[in-house]
């Protein structure tokens, strides 16, 4: 399988995440140091100038001094707790980076070099994990990475987390951080690019996979699916070979020289404030 990377916008973010992180631990440490400074040097200045009353016999203004700089010395800043560990934003968008590259791995080890992957294509409606273009057709997979039961009717969908003993600990919505559920998230995309083959010439329908990546995913109540949901590459090589809509072979190179060339202009026109940081 050939792999080919448009974007990667997680492993962009995570960098750009961890040194938001790490810059504000610098500028609070620097901000410490420099409030420290300011009380040391005061706590000097009224030492000095209670000797300085001591020396001339000026026992009231030296008691008085005395009690400043107790009371300075109870004052002493403190380093706010500065934390190491990674944030919840860090975590999850390194599970999200773990989950693609397990659908990566199992689908290499699957599928021949008749088969491409095209890594973060976007367009205006959103990004898609994965395209993977071949003889029996074109799917964009949308990868999740998350240790639940998942359950959806139609677009809406939701999640129950249990612990070992398989009591539910924890219960939410599953959408992405525009409110958007997987099965949204994926179709949108995935509808604007069908239209945009169409539209050149290709009119190649684009399959839908929902991949759950971690060991423990499991799917619950799913009804009214608008995409195929699967726990496993091996559901994806499944559908594969059901598929319908196969791709005779002149047709593969261009309907990826098509995709690479709207995921570029895309890409470039992209408004600069949505743009991930660069990397440094």
């Amino acid at each position: 399988m050939q792999i080919v990377e448009l974007s990667n916008h997680p492993r962009t973010m995570l960098q750009a995440t961890h040194r938001r992180r790490l810059d504000a631990e610098e500028r609070a440490k620097s901000q410490f140091e420099d409030t420290l400074a300011r009380h040391q040097a005061r706590v000097g200045e009224l030492r000095n100038a209670r000797e300085h009353a001591r020396g001339r016999r000026q026992f009231r203004t030296w008691l008085r001094l005395a009690f400043a700089l107790n009371r300075a010395k109870r004052q002493a800043p403190r380093l706010a707790r500065v934390t190491t560990r990674s944030t919840d934003r860090e975590e999850i968008l390194a599970a999200g980076i773990s989950g693609e590259q397990i659908a990566e791995t199992g689908l290499a080890s699957i599928l021949g070099d008749d088969w491409t992957l095209l890594r973060g294509y976007r367009n205006r409606s959103g990004e898609i994990d994965h395209l993977l273009l071949g003889p029996a057709g074109l799917v964009a997979i949308e990868v999740k990475h998350r240790n639940a039961t998942v359950n959806c009717d139609g677009n809406d969908w939701w999640f129950t987390k249990y612990d070992r003993y398989g009591t539910p600990v924890e219960e939410g919505v599953l959408s992405d951080r525009r409110g958007r559920s997987p099965s949204r998230q994926l179709n949108e995309p995935a509808d604007q690019l069908q239209r945009f083959l169409s539209d050149r010439g290709c009119p190649v329908p684009v399959q839908r996979v929902v991949l759950f990546t971690h060991p423990r995913s499991r799917l619950g109540d799913c009804r009214n699916a608008t995409v195929h949901i699967v726990t496993s590459v091996d559901s994806v090589a499944a559908l594969l070979a059901r598929s319908a809509h196969a791709i005779p072979a002149g047709q593969l190179a261009r309907l990826r020289q098509l995709i690479e060339r709207d995921h570029r202009f895309h890409e470039t026109n992209r408004p600069a404030w949505r743009r991930p940081p660069a990397s440094r």
